[in-house]
C-alpha cells in the first residue's frame, strides 16, 4: 500500500491565547480519531499552533482504505420462510434494505446474512470530511460569524493548506478553498508563503519569520527569559500558565528587559506581580532573597531595529497600573485594619448565615480554642480571627481580589499587630489549591482550620452541602485543607470536638433569629392584611431557623448536621489517600473504626497499607473475615474471657497463648499509636490462625467449649480492631 505525508493548516485571525494549546491538541486528536475510524494507517503525528494558525502534520499516511467485507445479519431463518419455503415479509424487507434480491442472501446459519465486499475509498476523498469533523468538534464555547458568511468558527478564517504528498486536496472547509499558500509573520513577511511539501512546513514558515511549533517556541521563550533574568542578577517568575499564554501570543518571540521606578517597591510586591502578570503578561524578576526587582521582561512579537521603542512603550503602559496599586495601598494605610469590621457588618456572608463580621466573630472564638489546643496562644488566635476578614473591604483587595489575606498581612504589620497575627491573616487561606503550602505558625494553623470549618458548619447547618459538581463555597477543598493541616502538622485535634464547637455559635444564632422572627410574627398577627402577610412570612422564617436550630443541637438525639459533616470528612479521606496511591480497601478498613482524629486516622492508614503488603496479610484478612462472619451470628459478651481448662486441641492452645502474649506486648504500642509495629507483630499470628481453622471445630456441640472458642476468636479480632477492620482488605 502506498503512503504519503499529509499536512493541514487552517489560518485565522488571532486565536484566543488561553485556549490555543487546547484547540490544537483537540484538532490533532480529532484527525487521528477520524483516520482510525476510516481505517487509514499512518506514522508520526505532529501538531503545530501559533496565534494565526492550527496545523497537523502526519507522516506515512495510507492513500487508500483497504478493501473490507461487511456482514449484515437479518431475521432468524425460521421466521424468514414459510412452510412452503417462500420468503416472508421479514426476509423480503431484509433483502430490500440491503438492495439485493432474496436469492443473494445467505440462509445457511441460524439467521439470514448478507455479505458484501466494500472497496476502500481514496484518502483524498476521506480527508476533507475528517478535517471538517475535527474542526466542528473543537472545544469552542462560543463561535462567531463574519461578513455575510453563515460559517461559524472561533475566529474568522483566512486560508487553508491541505497537502497529501505534493498534491493539493481539492476541497473547501470553513469558507476557505484548500491550496498550498500559507501566510508569514504579519509584519516581517505578510505575503503568501508557498508550502512545497508537508515535510517542509516548519522550515518554509521559519523562513517567513514564523515559529509554528508551539513546544519549540515555548522552550525558546523560557530559555531567553531565564538568560535575560540572570544578566539582571535575578530570577524570573515563570508560571506555566503564563508561559503558555505568552507562547500563544507571539509567532516570533523576542524577550526584552524593561524597568519601573524604585518607589513602587514600597507597594506589596504581590500586588505589583499580580498586575504585571495578569494584565500585561510580563515576567517579573526576583533577587536572591525573593524580593521583587524593578525589572520585568516582556516578549515582543517582532524583531525591531529599535527595541528601545518597544521597551519604552511597555514601561509607559505599566506605570499607570503600578501607580494605581501604589495609590490603593497608601489610601488603605490611612485607616487601621480593625476599623474595617464596621463595614463588614453590612456585607452578607450567606443569606441565612449572617454577615461577614458575624463570621469573623465565630472564627475568632473557634480559632482561639484551636490555638490553645495545639500549644499556641489563645489571645493571638482570638485577635487573628477578629481581623481575618477586614482586608476584604480594602481598596487593594477590591482591585486585586487574589490578594485577600496577603493585603491583610501587610496592613496588620503596618498597624503594629503581633507578627504571628499578621502572618496568620495570609495563612488562613492556605492551602489555596492541591499541593499548596500549609500554614507554618500555630496561630495560622488555628485560623485556617477555624475559617474553613466555620463555612463547612454553616452550610451543613442549613442543609446546603456540595452536590454533584456544584460546590460554590469550595467546601470539598476546605475539608481537604483542614485534614492536611492537622495530619501534616501532627496536631492533636478531634474532628468530633471541632465540629461540635463550630456548631455552637450557629445554634445560638439560629435560636436568636427564630425568637426574633416569632415575636415579629405575633406582633403583626392582628393587624392589617399587609401586616398579616408579613406575619406569615415572619412565621415561616421562625420555622426555618427553628429547623436549623434542631439540626445543630449538641444533644445526642439531634445531631443531624454534625453526623452529616463528620461523614463528609470521612468521604474526603478516600479522595485524599487515593491520590497518594493507597488502595480503597485500606482506607475502608480504617474508616470502619471511625477514628475522629485525622492524625490518628493517617497513622492507621499508613500502618494498614504497610501490613497489606506483607505476605501474611491475605491469609490473616481471610481469617478475620471468617471470624467476623462467625461472630456476627453469635452473641459474645464484651468482657468474655478464655478459660484455659476448656482448651483441648493443640491448635487452640497455641492460638490462645499467642493472643494472650500479644495482648500484653501490644498494649504500649497501641497507647503510643505505633500501629505499624503492632500490625507487624500481629502478622506473626498467621501460623496459629491457619492451624486453628484447619484443626479446630469452632461450633462444638459442648456449649461451654463453643463459648470459650468464640471468646478466643473475639479476643483475636479485638486485637486487629484496635487498628482497623482487616477483614475488609479482602475486597
Amino acid at each position: 500500500m502506498s503512503h504519503k505525508d499529509f499536512l493541514v493548516e487552517l489560518g485565522t485571525e488571532e486565536l484566543p491565547p488561553k485556549s490555543l494549546k487546547a484547540l490544537s491538541e483537540s484538532f490533532r486528536d480529532g484527525i487521528v480519531g477520524g483516520l482510525a475510524s476510516a481505517g487509514l494507517p499512518h506514522g508520526d503525528v505532529k501538531v503545530f499552533a501559533a496565534p494565526r494558525r492550527l496545523a497537523v502534520q502526519i507522516s506515512g499516511l495510507a492513500i487508500q482504505q483497504p478493501d473490507r467485507t461487511i456482514a449484515v445479519d437479518g431475521p432468524p431463518v425460521k421466521a424468514a420462510f414459510d412452510a412452503a419455503g417462500n420468503p416472508t415479509q421479514a426476509a423480503l424487507g431484509f433483502a430490500k434494505k440491503n438492495g439485493v434480491d432474496i436469492s443473494a442472501v445467505d440462509r445457511s446459519g441460524e439467521k439470514l446474512r448478507y455479505v458484501r465486499e466494500v472497496k476502500g475509498e481514496a484518502a483524498t476523498a476521506l480527508l476533507p470530511g475528517i478535517v471538517s469533523q475535527s474542526l466542528n468538534d473543537l472545544p469552542i464555547p462560543k463561535r462567531m460569524r463574519w461578513g455575510a458568511s453563515r460559517v461559524e468558527f472561533v475566529r474568522p478564517t483566512q486560508w487553508l493548506v491541505m497537502l497529501l504528498g505534493d498534491d493539493v486536496l481539492d476541497c473547501e472547509i470553513l469558507a476557505q478553498k484548500a491550496g498550498r499558500e500559507s501566510r508569514g509573520h504579519r509584519f516581517h513577511a505578510p505575503k503568501a508563503v508557498r508550502i512545497s511539501s508537508p515535510s517542509s512546513y516548519l522550515e518554509d514558515l521559519r523562513a517567513a519569520w514564523v515559529q509554528a511549533d508551539f513546544a519549540e517556541r515555548r522552550a525558546l521563550i523560557l530559555d531567553k527569559v531565564q538568560a535575560l533574568a540572570a544578566k539582571e542578577n535575578g530570577k524570573a517568575i515563570i508560571p506555566p500558565v503564563l508561559l503558555d499564554e505568552v507562547t500563544a501570543l507571539v509567532e516570533w518571540p523576542v524577550p526584552l528587559v524593561c524597568s519601573f521606578e524604585d518607589r513602587f517597591l514600597a507597594v506589596p510586591q504581590e500586588a505589583l506581580i499580580s498586575t504585571m502578570q495578569d494584565n500585561q503578561k510580563y515576567f517579573c524578576l526576583l533577587d536572591a532573597n525573593g524580593k521583587l526587582l524593578p525589572r520585568f521582561i516582556t516578549v515582543a512579537n517582532i524583531e525591531s531595529a529599535h527595541p528601545e521603542y518597544i521597551v519604552a512603550g511597555n514601561e509607559k503602559v505599566v506605570r499607570p497600573r503600578l501607580t494605581d496599586a501604589e495609590f490603593f495601598f497608601n489610601q488603605d494605610k490611612k485607616s487601621r485594619l480593625e476599623t474595617r469590621n464596621e463595614r463588614l457588618k453590612t456585607v452578607v456572608f450567606q443569606a441565612q448565615l449572617g454577615t461577614v463580621y458575624e463570621k469573623a466573630v465565630r472564627v475568632s472564638k473557634l480559632a482561639s480554642y484551636i490555638s490553645e489546643e495545639i500549644g499556641g496562644s489563645y489571645r493571638l488566635g482570638e485577635r487573628a480571627g477578629l481581623l481575618s476578614k477586614c482586608d476584604l473591604v480594602t481598596s487593594m483587595v477590591g482591585e486585586f481580589p487574589e490578594l485577600q489575606g496577603i493585603a491583610g498581612y501587610y496592613y496588620a504589620n503596618h498597624d503594629g499587630e503581633h507578627p504571628e497575627v499578621a502572618t496568620a491573616l495570609n495563612e488562613q487561606y492556605m492551602p489555596r489549591f492541591s499541593g499548596d503550602a500549609l500554614p507554618k505558625t500555630k496561630t495560622g494553623c488555628a485560623l485556617s482550620i477555624a475559617e474553613k470549618l466555620d463555612s463547612l458548619a454553616g452550610l451543613f447547618a442549613i442543609n446546603q452541602p456540595p452536590t454533584g459538581s456544584k460546590d460554590p463555597f469550595a467546601l470539598r477543598r476546605a475539608s481537604l485543607g483542614i485534614l492536611r493541616i492537622i495530619i501534616e502538622n501532627k496536631l492533636p485535634l478531634s474532628l468530633d470536638d471541632l465540629i461540635e464547637r463550630a456548631f455552637r455559635p450557629y445554634f445560638d444564632y439560629f435560636q436568636e433569629k427564630a425568637f426574633s422572627a416569632q415575636k415579629a410574627s405575633e406582633s403583626k398577627r392582628n393587624g392589617s392584611i399587609n401586616d398579616q402577610l408579613e406575619a406569615n412570612a415572619d412565621s415561616s422564617q421562625a420555622n426555618m431557623y427553628t429547623a436549623f436550630m434542631v439540626r445543630t443541637n449538641s444533644g445526642p438525639a439531634n445531631r443531624a448536621a454534625h453526623a452529616e459533616l463528620l461523614s463528609f470528612f470521612f468521604g474526603r479521606y478516600r479522595a485524599m489517600y487515593e491520590e497518594q496511591g493507597i488502595k480503597p480497601e485500606v482506607i475502608l478498613a480504617v474508616q470502619a473504626m471511625k477514628p475522629v482524629s485525622p492524625y490518628d486516622f493517617d497513622q492507621r492508614v499508613k500502618a494498614v497499607a504497610h501490613f497489606a503488603a506483607l505476605p501474611e496479610a491475605a491469609a490473616l484478612a481471610a481469617g478475620n473475615k471468617r471470624v467476623s462472619n462467625i461472630l456476627a451470628k453469635e452473641t459474645v459478651p464484651a468482657n468474655a474471657t478464655v478459660n484455659a481448662s476448656l482448651l483441648s486441641d493443640d491448635a487452640e492452645k497455641a492460638l490462645a497463648a499467642a493472643v494472650a502474649a500479644l495482648a500484653t506486648e501490644l498494649a504500649p504500642l497501641f497507647a503510643n499509636h505505633d500501629y505499624t509495629a503492632a500490625l507487624t507483630r500481629l502478622a506473626a499470628l498467621r501460623p496459629q490462625v491457619d492451624a486453628f481453622f484447619t484443626d479446630v471445630m469452632v461450633m462444638a456441640d459442648d456449649a461451654a467449649v463453643r463459648a470459650n472458642r468464640l471468646a478466643l476468636l473475639a479476643q483475636l479480632r479485638g486485637l486487629f480492631l484496635q487498628v482497623a477492620d482487616i477483614s475488609l482488605l479482602q475486597a
